[in-house]
């Protein structure tokens, strides 16, 4: 559970009314879903002169391209065919060949795996007005269980490793394995919002988040990046200001994550902080500094901080997820340009 209280430099008016969470919420998720759908097609390009010479500098959504010179697809593997353990199905195939796109069937503004499986659990807490881990659980078997449905190729270690769990025997409610990657933050934000506008109040919500998290994604390292994410998302539903929140707890250096320099290099160029100071893969200990550092710079940009985010290459994806999260959580829905928020495949669920 994580608990905090109003701190100093929360502005006066607090949003508590139902109508300007619900409108914080759809400024979060449909932030997530952006910088997902944008970053998608230069995901887990690591080398930024190659994603520029493919590219160009992306401001719009792309179709992924037909060879992904990185890919370490060709080295990945996923050995369980049974029917009850197979999330791979069609996409088989491309396992274990080089070249492959991670996202290759996608369409431009589509969403990667994790952020339809976002979609999945703000769809149960907009139908029901709450969260439900065992018909969480239940929905995402089914889902992942069906991949020419969401026509991802590539499906992250945690996944892999929970369905492996499963054909060990492990119950689902313990089928979750140690994690460290940014991929299990995307939710926080989104559903802890979507929470709070459904009527929760902050201990349920936070202890829903975790408890969510946590099918997936165990370990410490998960849990202090999500009571992170979810301490600093409660302050800008209290209406703290986003780059006074992160001066705040740079200062104190308390918050896991929020710590170390960034406040101090916050001047420096992107080209200068992520892929040198901090690397754009997905661990935990480098991806949620970097998230911090875009936040920090470009809290009142939410387009720049995304074009530079995707640019910056790497985990862009799930970084840019965290990112838009946070700035459409405290600047709404409308602080996106129009056809960033037209041109998304997903739809942002509603509770009733």
């Amino acid at each position: 559970m994580v608990r905090g209280r109003v701190t100093p430099y929360l502005v006066a008016v607090k949003t508590t009314d139902l109508s300007a969470r619900l409108y914080a919420y759809t400024g979060s998720a449909t932030g997530a879903f952006i910088g997902d759908a944008l970053a998608m097609p230069a995901h887990w390009f690591y080398d930024p002169g190659e994603l520029e010479r493919t590219f160009g500098r992306i401001e719009a959504y792309l179709a992924p391209p037909r060879v992904h010179p990185g890919s370490i697809l060709w080295r990945s593997r996923y050995e369980p065919t049974e029917p009850a353990y197979d999330v791979l199905g069609s996409q088989r195939r491309y396992w274990g060949v080089r070249g492959v796109h991670y996202h290759q069937f996608l369409r431009a503004g589509e969403n990667t795996l994790n952020l339809k499986l976002l979609a999945l659990v703000l769809d149960q807490v907009a139908e029901h007005r709450e969260y439900s881990r065992e018909r969480y659980i239940d929905a995402y078997r089914a889902f992942m269980l069906s991949p020419d449905v969401h026509h991802d190729t590539y499906v992250e270690e945690c996944h892999r490793g929970f369905f492996e769990n499963l054909r060990r025997g492990i119950p689902p409610e313990r089928a979750a394995v140690e994690e460290k990657h940014i991929g299990g933050m995307v939710a926080v934000v989104p559903l802890y919002a979507a929470l709070r506008a459904a009527g929760h109040d902050h201990d349920a919500s936070a202890t829903a988040v975790e408890t969510h998290v946590a099918v997936t994604h165990a370990g410490r390292r998960v849990t202090d990046g999500v009571r992170t994410l979810v301490t600093l998302a409660r302050e800008l539903l209290d209406g703290a200001d986003l780059a006074g929140a992160l001066r705040h707890h740079l200062d104190r250096q308390d918050l896991a994550y929020l710590q170390g320099p960034i406040a101090r290099i916050a001047s420096e160029p992107v080209d200068r902080v992520l892929g040198r100071r901090y690397s754009t893969a997905c661990y935990l200990e480098e991806s949620m500094p970097a998230t911090f550092y875009l936040l920090l710079k470009f809290a009142d940009d939410p387009r720049r901080a995304l074009i530079e985010n995707t640019m910056a290459g790497g985990d862009n994806c799930h970084r840019g997820a965290v990112l838009g999260a946070l700035l459409g959580l405290r600047l709404g829905v409308d602080a996106f340009p129009h056809e960033w928020r037209s041109g998304l495949v997903a739809h942002v669920p509603t509770p009733a």
